[in-house]
């Protein structure tokens, strides 16, 4: 399904959850973390460079994940990155802060008496 929307705009701190998320399935490189976040989101978010690698560099800083260099399947040296146990924790975290500002913003956007609507 094609979206109309051209770009989204992510919420501070949104881009160092969906990495978290996309790394606890395993290692992966800097391509393939922006290409399942594009395909998870049905195409609608899309992670420049510019925003996905300081956002890994600081992740790895804070020790939330780790990385270390090896060959892509396309034997190219690539840097993979993986969650550690501190960033599975943070993930966590924050995923349980995010459903709670998730519900309400729906609360408020679609009311259950409808306000009148």
């Amino acid at each position: 399904m094609k979206r109309d929307i051209e770009k989204m705009d992510l919420l501070q701190g949104t881009l160092d959850l969906l990495i978290l998320r996309t790394l606890k399935r395993g290692w992966s490189h800097g391509y393939e973390i922006a290409q399942h976040i594009r395909q998870m989101s049905e195409e609608v978010l899309q992670i420049e460079t510019g925003s996905l690698y300081p956002a890994l560099h600081r992740l790895e800083a804070k020790g939330w994940i780790t990385a270390e260099w090896d060959l892509s399947e396309k034997g190219k040296r690539a840097r993979y990155y993986r969650l550690t146990p501190a960033g599975r924790k943070h993930l966590d975290s924050e995923r349980s802060k995010w459903q709670t500002f998730v519900r309400a913003i729906g609360l408020i956007l679609d009311p259950a008496d409808q306000e009148g609507e």
